[in-house]
């Protein structure tokens, strides 16, 4: 896919916008202008009749008739005008003019043409002779010989007419000028929004360009301070800084587990060749060759177990966690399996178990982990805990979620290894002592399985006063209850 600009696009779509309202606002001053152009044009036109109607005069004959006097008329060149009295006849016109009344005279093609027969002053639009003249008909009225009596009144009928070029011109002009200048405007906007946007976006450069410095040999992450300062950009570089810090942790984390995994496999290796080697030193008897290959079928048992968990945490981890709400396991029976397959234990080490709670609480978690966060709970607890003491497993809920206790009364944990307790091959993890067997991943097992679900594990001791480890893990209905399949 193509690259492609955010400021290139931002800029031609301020331009479009700013180019449609050009062509907006020059529409809009084109009608205006023509309103007010032609406004002020039949203003003109109509003081232009007027003086042409004083200039109707009475002529000296017995009649006391009407006649123009073409002296007392002062029109530019490309006028022309029509003077009739109230018998139609022609009092006088311009000099190019024969009949030019005529050309007003309505007709089905031309609507626009002036009323010929009105008693006001009406407008029109004609064409005559190939030029579009705009033309106005004039009702005047004149008084001979006035005297005592007031005089005669006389009706004039003045049409007259301007070409309309002039106008046209003025308001093409005004438009012309409104566009040119919007054009002008568009292209300082843009040349400015170019300028502003690279300023602008300096401080997301500089902000690209810290966070591309950051590798797996180099975690160091200094984020600009225009960034940091930046409204809009503060949340990112948060966001940053907290995404690298838990990525840097997990890698860590992940070297240390490989580190600490190759310790103890290679002790493990090495505890085995040991044996072997002593075996091989000097000719043994029956027994002490068959004391030897136990103790190299431990240790290698032992490198079984610690291989088949980590394989276990592995697969926990990249188990999809919008998978876990589509199951649904039985807690209390779940406890109560655990419980029967570990009785024996607790007998030989003169240990109660005492189960109490709920029996109707269902959690959104496979049942094979469920039972796998039971058991190495279960079993943590009674190898920690003295003989002829009490194990108890309570099971409850709260907002939503299972609660599920495990209190022993052993020796407890130190405060200052409780914020490690949950780490792989936790050195202060007493599980990982060879005489219980343990390899130092049952509680960082624990912590995958209820952060996968959605829940939580905390633990909280005191030394000579036991251990409690609460589990929070999210119910669901009951629904159909999913058979256990073991992870291991």
């Amino acid at each position: 896919m193509k690259a492609y600009s955010i400021t290139r696009r931002l800029i031609i779509m301020v331009l479009l916008v700013e180019l449609c309202s050009a062509v907006c606002v020059s529409g809009v001053a084109y009608i205006y202008e023509r309103h007010d152009h032609f406004r002020a044009f039949d203003i003109l036109l109509s003081g232009r009749a007027d003086s042409v109607v004083g200039a109707v005069q009475s002529s000296d004959d017995a009649q006391d008739s009407l006649m123009l006097d073409g002296s007392e008329i002062d029109i530019p060149h490309d006028d022309i005008y029509d003077v009739r009295d109230a018998t139609n006849r022609v009092l006088g016109h311009s000099a190019e003019v024969v009949d030019f009344a005529q050309a007003f005279r309505p007709s089905p093609s031309r609507a626009d043409k002036i009323d010929p027969d009105g008693d006001e002053a009406s407008f029109g639009n004609v064409e005559f002779h190939g030029k579009a003249y705009r033309v106005i008909r004039v009702l005047g009225v004149r008084v001979i010989d006035p005297g005592e009596k007031g005089g005669m009144r006389r009706t004039v009928v003045v049409y007259y007419g301007s070409p309309v070029h002039r106008v046209w011109k003025a308001i093409y002009r005004a438009v012309t000028f409104y566009a040119l200048s919007s054009l002008v405007v568009l292209a300082v906007t843009g040349v400015l929004m170019s300028w502003l946007l690279n300023r602008g976006l300096a401080p997301l450069r500089a902000l690209a360009s810290g966070a591309a410095a950051v590798s797996v040999t180099s975690w160091t992450f200094d984020a600009p301070a225009s960034a940091r300062m930046t409204r809009e950009l503060s949340p990112l570089v948060n966001a940053l800084e907290s995404l690298l810090l838990g990525l840097q942790q997990s890698f860590e984390q992940q070297r240390r587990f490989v580190g600490d995994a190759a310790h103890e496999l290679k002790t493990s290796v090495a505890v085995l060749k040991s044996s072997l080697q002593l075996l091989g030193m000097k000719p043994r008897s029956q027994q002490e060759y068959h004391a030897g290959l136990e103790r190299c079928l431990l240790d290698c048992q032992r490198m079984e177990q610690l291989v088949a968990q980590m394989l276990t945490l592995a697969r926990i981890e990249e188990t999809d966690a919008k998978s876990a709400g589509e199951h649904s396991s039985d807690i209390y029976a779940c406890l109560q399996d655990v419980s029967s397959q570990l009785v024996t234990m607790a007998e030989a080490n003169e240990i109660h178990l005492v189960l109490v709670g709920e029996d109707s609480l269902y959690a959104a978690l496979d049942p094979g982990q469920l039972k796998l966060l039971c058991t190495n709970l279960l079993m943590n607890a009674m190898q920690h805990s003295p003989s002829e003491s009490v194990v108890t497993v309570k099971v409850g809920k709260t907002d939503g979620f299972a609660e599920i206790r495990f209190c022993d009364a052993g020796d407890g944990i130190d405060a200052a290894d409780l914020p490690r307790i949950f780490e792989r091959f936790s050195r202060s993890d007493p599980s990982r002592s060879r005489n219980t067997g343990g390899t130092g991943l049952g509680l960082a097992i624990c912590k995958a399985i209820t952060d996968k679900c959605g829940g939580a594990i905390k633990i909280s001791s005191e030394i000579r006063n036991g251990t409690t480890v609460l589990v929070r893990i999210p119910l669901s209905r009951p629904g159909r209850v999913d058979a256990v399949q073991p992870l291991s």
